[in-house]
């Protein structure tokens, strides 16, 4: 028993590894946003639309995902993700003209969210029984914060060992590209071959392609599940505008390239390990709902960012700048940690929960394919402090968007709750 223990969490310590370092070179701006505009000749606007199309492939992916982790085991896909990013990485470590970078973009997301991803939750969750899921998911969760923040902040002292210019940004590329490569490597010694059984019905093969349709046509009928989506698509759409307090500190407050860096790494990783967990407890411990957090949340953001708006940036120092932007952030995260659990409260069927969660995937992140563009276009055309309003006001609006949704969100919810209590006084009335 303590032997099977032992693997199991060993196994877990593998797939947190590879967590939390495939994303490295897709989430590059997050700690080196200005000196990709410096080494790449890049706009803001380039870089959303790069984004953009990560974004919009993954996306889409989701749906790829749902077939691909079916059919092939975990030891081939789990490696052949971590090395084709890495291998990108190599390619992007080069420098390559804009073109090149979009064509490198559409590949990390075919590596790391079509193949790779979907694949670790599964591993993860067939790691633990139904009592642990909660315990394994949420030490995924911690540990790819730690690893983040870990091999972040050592490309970043790479960076500025190198001397913070186009040798240095090459060097954080190289980091983040041998590291999954070498994981990939261990990865596929140490994770067991998964057996895909078929799935049969007496004699006859079962269509999977008509068992997942039906899934996805019920799922789509269900105008719970779109309540759900697009209170994750209003939670991701001001998530997304954090990223653009990098340039901002940057460009009002003079923040020097590193502690830039460093800003970034700690408020893209560091409130991962922060609020998520805060956020987890709010909703189970003194809402008892995640909708009904989510409310508040939303208020508490548009409340903030209204403030952001209109402390006097250019008289404030810098550490006030960025106390301020990662409290904002920290609020964001915990939202993150639980906009899908509505999923539950909505009591979606048990047996569309896969068609459920690709929906709200699919609409949830669907941010990721325009907001990036949509902010860089902001800077771009309005320089200064003047963009950045623009952008705040953007993200406020998304957080009223986001009260209007969640309030629906919960009174669907505690309309379905009477419903079925009012089910349940009626049969227990039948017996008697």
């Amino acid at each position: 028993m303590n032997k099977s223990n032992l693997k199991k969490w060993f196994t877990l310590f593998v797939l947190i590894l590879g967590g939390g370092t495939i994303y490295k070179l897709a989430s590059i701006k997050d700690a080196f946003y200005i000196p990709m505009q410096e080494q790449f000749g890049l706009s803001h606007t380039q870089i959303g639309v790069a984004m953009g199309l990560y974004g919009t492939i993954g996306t889409f992916g989701y749906f790829i995902s749902m077939y691909l982790s079916d059919r092939f085991s975990k030891k081939i896909l789990l490696p052949v993700g971590l090395i084709g990013v890495g291998c990108v990485g190599l390619y992007l470590s080069t420098f390559p003209n804009y073109n090149g970078l979009l064509v490198t973009f559409a590949l990390l997301a075919v590596f790391d969210t079509v193949i790779y991803w979907p694949v670790l939750l599964k591993a993860v969750r067939l790691l633990g029984n139904k009592d642990e899921q909660g315990r394994m998911f949420g030490f995924l969760e911690a540990g790819r914060g730690v690893i983040d923040t870990i091999v972040a902040f050592s490309a970043l002292g790479l960076f500025a060992l190198l001397g913070k210019g186009a040798a240095g940004l090459r060097g954080a590329i190289y980091l983040y590209s041998i590291a999954p490569i070498v994981i990939g490597i261990i990865s596929y010694f140490l994770l067991e071959d998964d057996k895909i059984p078929g799935i049969e019905e007496g004699n006859k093969k079962v269509n999977k392609d008509k068992i997942v349709l039906s899934g996805v046509i019920k799922a789509l009928k269900m105008p719970e599940i779109w309540i759900v989506s697009m209170n994750i698509f209003s939670v991701y759409a001001v998530y997304i505008g954090l990223t653009y307090f990098i340039p901002f500190l940057k460009d009002i407050y003079g923040l020097p390239v590193t502690l830039v860096g460093a800003y970034g790494i700690i408020n893209q990783y560091g409130l991962k390990m922060i609020g998520g967990p805060v956020g987890g407890f709010l909703a189970d411990k003194k809402f008892k709902s995640a909708s009904k957090f989510l409310r508040v949340a939303f208020a508490v953001a548009a409340i903030a960012m209204t403030v952001i708006l209109f402390l006097p940036h250019k008289s404030m120092n810098i550490y006030s700048g960025m106390t301020v932007t990662l409290g904002f952030g920290a609020i964001i995260f915990a939202m993150r940690a639980v906009f899908f659990a509505p999923v539950e409260e909505v009591q979606v069927p048990r047996e569309i929960s896969g068609a459920a969660m690709s929906i709200a995937s699919f609409i949830g992140y669907a941010p990721y394919m325009f907001m990036y563009t949509v902010y860089g276009s902001i800077l771009d055309k309005n320089p200064g402090m003047s963009g950045y309003n623009k952008v705040f006001m953007t993200m406020i609006g998304f957080s009223v968007l986001g009260i209007i949704i969640s309030s629906l969100l919960v009174r669907t919810v505690n309309k379905n709750n009477n419903k079925s209590s009012a089910m349940i006084n009626k049969k227990n009335k039948s017996i008697n």
